[in-house]
């Protein structure tokens, strides 16, 4: 689902840095896993910038948070 999202997002395959994943290290984490992956990518999140999280679980659950580093 991750590498389809961003293929449609980019129109083309996403590096590991531009959509990193987690589930070979934690397995399924539901949507904590893209905080997980925030926390572990965040190094070249400079002061100013602005991102978007955005998760979805079970069904047709999703939530999404926008971040700015100050």
């Amino acid at each position: 689902m991750n590498q389809f999202i961003t293929r449609r997002l980019l129109g083309r395959d996403a590096s590991l840095d531009e959509a990193p994943v987690i589930l070979d290290e934690f397995a399924n984490t539901a949507s904590a896993g893209s905080i997980i992956a925030f926390h572990r990518h965040k190094a070249d999140f400079q002061p100013g910038d602005v991102g978007v999280i955005c998760s979805f679980g079970a069904g047709y659950s999703i939530g999404s948070a926008v971040v700015k580093k100050h």
